[in-house]
């Protein structure tokens, strides 16, 4: 065993002494009602704030993503980690802002160090069954950010985020090992193209991710509905390419839309995603899981494009993924628990990715006593108490990398929220923007000049609220390969 594995039990040892002493000291009778549920939290790759019927889409239908917001809480001011997917997702499973999270970059497969601390590996120690399902992005093959090395007993998908821009991979990866998909060999050398794809080819189906990873989802809650389970489910769509066989109603709904393909494309995942939600509570109504389950709903960052005149997938928030005002950060976020969160409730509480850690912790009853986390629970939300504590400030930051040279600028784009306030530069040699979302939540009016004394003490916190990132190394690649 090496020094970091050792120094990783030895803390993952210390915090596990710290939650059970602090939650042996202040249990109560509603701490032990919110004891141990199911936790499934579904994460899809680039919904915009807009793309859901209850959040004002209306250029097609979610029906079940709104009946889980009628029966559940949706939150208004919920934000991603970053307005990209690897820091993103750093910022979930470590419960850290970007200004301390291990992985900035997005590059595809910088690994979580071992030494870092995830919400799976607290879980699992808790005794959960962990199962994550999807893009990972957190670390390639053989690397010390594999999933299986941060708490996950399975995790079926992919693991480097390039390799999952493909919806007809030749391989996807059961916890750590690939597993062959022999139909869809040569796939992209026969179609490069978007859209409505062929179903067959020679006799054979081609075997569409999406699908294979969602059933393996579903096999595996049934497969451990007698357990304590937290599922994670990092769904790819509706994340571009938009590969979509051409004979699944998604698709036929929107392929004579006046949109272009790629709008028909992100509508029909989006469309995709809804009906899975639906099977998904079928699954939990067939195994009488329901008001032992707890499921959130929520996207990785902003929509890719804005769509609009046709989608609006943005809404009327500026900004899409990539840029740190609104439209990239805010996300819509759902959360259902039949018997515990009061159905069709609204919540306006700013929270983000750095909140989950924290949450799901304390849903596990293992989190009172934990100091080191920039998160902060929203569970006393979730349960309608009137005592939760909210941030003073909410920071997000993503080194500029330059792709044409394979390296780091040593640029970055910075966002902080304070209260209403609201700081935006998307390159710090830049001065800041300041809006007042409050008045202005489509960040239309930049009021820098009007309040230096407001950007001073916000900058301030920055410089005194984050560390330099460390090293955001790619593996080594087989030659010609962007992934293992």
């Amino acid at each position: 065993m090496n020094r970091k594995t050792m120094n990783k039990l030895k803390e993952l040892t210390l915090l596990a002494i710290g939650f059970a002493t602090a939650a042996g000291c202040n249990s109560t009778g509603k701490e032990e009602a919110r004891k141990d549920p199911n936790i499934i939290f579904v994460m899809v790759d680039d919904m915009g704030y807009a793309d859901i019927g209850s959040y004002g889409q209306d250029a097609y239908e979610t029906p079940h993503l709104d009946s889980m917001a009628l029966k559940g809480m949706r939150f208004t001011h919920a934000y991603s980690g970053c307005t990209v997917c690897a820091p993103a997702r750093s910022t979930l499973m470590t419960g850290l802002h970007t200004g301390h999270t291990q992985v900035r970059g997005n590059t595809g497969g910088i690994p979580l160090p071992d030494e870092a601390v995830t919400i799976a590996e607290v879980l699992q120690k808790d005794g959960y069954t962990c199962g994550g399902f999807g893009k990972w992005g957190l670390g390639d093959l053989n690397t010390e950010g594999v999933p299986e090395n941060q708490g996950f007993d399975i995790f079926y998908g992919y693991y480097h985020q390039i390799h999952a821009h493909y919806y007809y991979p030749e391989y996807l990866i059961n916890t750590g090992k690939k597993v062959p998909l022999p139909a869809n060999k040569n796939f992209y050398e026969q179609h490069d193209s978007i859209g409505g794809m062929p179903v067959k080819t020679n006799g054979q189906k081609y075997k569409h991710s999406n699908y294979l990873i969602f059933d393996k989802m579903k096999d595996w809650i049934r497969n451990h509905q007698d357990d304590k389970f937290f599922c994670y489910a990092p769904w790819t769509p509706p994340h571009a390419r938009y590969e979509i066989p051409k004979n699944d109603p998604a698709w036929q709904a929107v392929k004579d839309k006046p949109w272009s393909t790629r709008a028909k494309g992100h509508a029909a995942f989006n469309i995709i995603i809804d009906r899975q939600m639906g099977e998904l509570f079928d699954l939990l109504d067939e195994l009488e899981l329901q008001k032992e389950t707890i499921v959130f709903f929520c996207s990785d960052n902003g929509a890719s494009n804005r769509f609009e005149n046709s989608l609006n997938s943005s809404g009327k928030l500026r900004g899409q993924k990539r840029t740190m005002y609104e439209g990239g950060l805010r996300v819509p976020f759902i959360a259902k628990w039949p018997g515990k969160i009061q159905a069709g409730t609204t919540s306006e509480l700013p929270v983000y990715f750095p909140d989950i850690f924290p949450t799901l912790a304390e849903l596990a009853n293992v989190n009172t006593g934990m100091k080191k986390l920039d998160g902060i629970s929203f569970l006393p939300a979730l349960l309608g108490e009137k005592k939760q504590e909210k941030h003073n400030y909410m920071y997000w930051e993503l080194p500029i990398y330059e792709w044409s040279k394979r390296k780091y600028s040593g640029k970055l784009q910075q966002a902080v929220r304070h209260d209403q306030w609201k700081i935006v530069r998307h390159n710090d040699e830049k001065p800041w923007e300041l809006y007042n979302l409050s008045r202005d939540p489509a960040e239309s009016n930049n009021i820098a000049d009007q309040h230096p004394e407001i950007i001073k003490e916000m900058n301030q916190w920055v410089e005194r609220n984050r560390l330099n990132m460390i090293p955001q190394k790619e593996p080594e690649m087989p030659e010609g390969k962007r992934y293992r």
